[in-house]
């Protein structure tokens, strides 16, 4: 049930490390969240999983091939990024032919349902588009393609909150009609977070973690009330961020609670409450980050 699968990944540019040793499963059929600040390395690992880049070391395998220069591969992987490159003179149903050809699933009565709830008109070229539209002509072709692996990297540039909630909408439709992975990068985690079943964290090239988004929920939250109580509740997890209010702590806490913990939570009225996946990444990303200036230090 491997749909992709790293081992010790590692592309180099000169002296520069874009990603360091990645290691992970991307399984079928299941909905991703790649996560990481900017330069963390996501882009970089999803052009050489579409086969634009190679890497340095380790292996990469897409449906249990690697895809550099192997077109059954990339066949079965539909990539939409951020400013999709698009010729400026090909016109909406060129764009719509060229990927009808590539693509062995494309569902033309799909694609032409999607243009229509788009507001694409078949015969402007791409250099007409809004930013908006350019975008949402992006996002149909990689609904339409129906490729096995559909990732979307930050594809909706320019949409307004309407247009951006009618894709999310669309995404959770098709991955329960026609179900496949997908993989969205995105910043915009609070927004898409419900669609996740899996993330994966890179930051600094590195795999910072791959959970469950369930397990994350159980793993990741706010510690809230009396100061000491919170401080006993939170004991021998790791603290991940901390404010107090006068008599009140609120405190980020990243570890699981036992049931016993649980109980005495309700025995102390301390509030537990999930953490954002947004709050989760900048506070893991932001220790990593003190950790390394720490070692460097000494």
């Amino acid at each position: 049930m491997k749909a992709i699968e790293c081992r010790g990944l590692t592309k180099k540019y000169g002296t520069q490390t874009a990603l360091d040793d990645l290691s992970f499963v991307i399984e079928k059929n299941k909905f991703y969240g790649l996560l990481g600040r900017n330069g963390a390395g996501k882009t970089t690992l999803l052009h050489i999983l579409n086969g634009e880049l190679s890497q340095s070391s380790g292996t990469i395998l897409v449906d249990g091939e690697a895809p550099y220069e192997n077109r059954n591969a990339l066949q079965k992987v539909c990539f939409i990024k951020e400013g999709q490159s698009f010729k400026k003179v090909a016109r909406v149903e060129d764009v719509c032919l060229v990927a009808s050809i590539f693509y062995p699933n494309w569902d033309q009565d799909f694609a032409e349902e999607l243009l229509e709830t788009f507001n694409l008109n078949l015969k402007k070229s791409v250099k007409e588009l809004s930013k908006g539209m350019e975008s949402a002509l992006g996002v149909t072709v990689g609904l339409a393609s129906r490729a096995p692996i559909t990732i979307f990297d930050e594809p909706y540039i320019g949409m307004d909150a309407v247009a951006r909630q009618k894709f999310y909408d669309l995404l959770l439709e098709e991955y329960t009609e026609c179900p496949r992975t997908f993989i969205l990068s995105t910043h915009l985690i609070d927004e898409v977070s419900k669609l996740f079943e899996e993330v994966i964290m890179i930051d600094q090239g590195k795999l910072l973690l791959h959970k469950n988004v369930e397990q994350l929920r159980e793993e990741a939250f706010y510690l809230s009330g009396e100061i000491k109580a919170v401080e006993s509740i939170g004991a021998n997890k790791k603290i991940i961020s901390k404010e107090i209010f006068g008599q009140s702590n609120t405190l980020g806490v990243y570890g699981r609670l036992s049931d016993e913990e649980r109980k005495k939570a309700i025995q102390l009225n301390v509030s537990i409450e999930h953490m954002p996946l947004q709050k989760l990444m900048i506070y893991l990303t932001s220790l990593k980050e003190k950790e390394k200036h720490k070692d460097a230090k000494h």
